[in-house]
């Protein structure tokens, strides 16, 4: 009986043997934190936080600017800036030019263009009278008789310019009273001048006789005309169409303001008769000759 109880103990305790004991679960091990990494000088070295998202107008922002320019836009640039430069100085200048006539009332504009106005009309008369002139010549029957009487004329009408001869006509006087001895050389060469663009066909200062190469000097506190001293009063006396003259010497900023700017007393007259009577000697050119010889 022992024998058999053993025998069938046996298996079983050999079946145990083989049979690995069951093992209770095992719960998962954690894995351990990793170690701060070390700075050179052994210190943790602190986490770097994450680029923040830019929107598409900061990169649009950081696209433009600082600018990159290269060579060839900043030598653009800097044309395109010396052009504006010159254009704004341009338009200055023109401001400038016309700030007289901008401050001008009405009535002294309407008097400024009848003047423009009168000049354009005598240029077209001149250029008829040429005109005439020359269909004279080719339609008359006594061409040289024509031609003499036209050459009679021309040479006085250069006589009364060059003031080898007197004349006489329309025209008018201006007065300048100087008390405080202000009025210089260029003031009445400005007269002059302006004048001769209204249409001033003969004229005289104080005795002299004005023509083409006259000048005016300052000399021992006075004025000299051609080398001749004058004195004030200053006494012009002009033979023109005087409803082109006066207005000339009265416009904004002209000739009566400049000088009563310098407490002188300017006065006009017109007449319908006024002499020029001071000659001039004529003088023979040095080296000039006649083409036609």
């Amino acid at each position: 009986m022992s024998d058999q109880s053993d025998h069938e103990e046996r298996p079983e305790n050999g079946l145990r043997k083989e049979l690995p004991a069951e093992l209770p679960p095992q719960a998962p091990t954690p894995r351990p934190d990793p170690e701060p990494a070390l700075a050179p000088a052994g210190e943790p070295v602190s986490e770097q936080p994450a680029p923040p998202q830019l929107t598409g107008r900061q990169r649009l922002i950081d696209g433009l600017w600082p600018p990159r320019l290269t060579r060839a836009q900043l030598i653009v640039a800097l044309l395109l800036f010396g052009l504006g430069f010159g254009l704004a100085v341009q338009v200055a200048s023109n401001s400038d030019g016309d700030s007289a006539l901008r401050g001008a009332r009405q009535e002294d504009l309407v008097r400024i263009l009848d003047e423009l106005d009168d000049r354009t009309q005598r240029l077209e008369d001149e250029k008829q009278g040429l005109e005439k002139q020359r269909q004279e010549l080719q339609s008359s029957s006594d061409q040289a008789a024509e031609a003499r009487k036209q050459t009679a004329e021309k040479e006085r009408q250069l006589g009364i310019l060059a003031g080898t001869v007197g004349a006489t006509g329309p025209g008018i006087t201006m007065t300048v009273q100087d008390p405080k001895g202000a009025v210089e050389s260029d003031m009445l060469l400005d007269a002059i001048q302006e004048l001769r663009a209204a249409g001033a066909e003969a004229m005289e200062v104080n005795g002299v006789r004005v023509v083409a190469n006259t000048y005016f000097s300052d000399t021992d506190g006075s004025v000299a005309v051609d080398g001749n001293k004058i004195n004030a009063p200053y006494r012009f006396k002009v033979i023109g169409k005087p409803q082109d003259l006066e207005p000339a010497l009265n416009i904004p900023g002209g000739v009566v303001q400049s000088l009563e700017k310098e407490q002188a007393t300017v006065s006009v007259e017109r007449s319908d008769k006024i002499v020029v009577d001071a000659l001039r000697q004529a003088k023979l050119p040095d080296y000039a000759r006649s083409s036609s010889r």
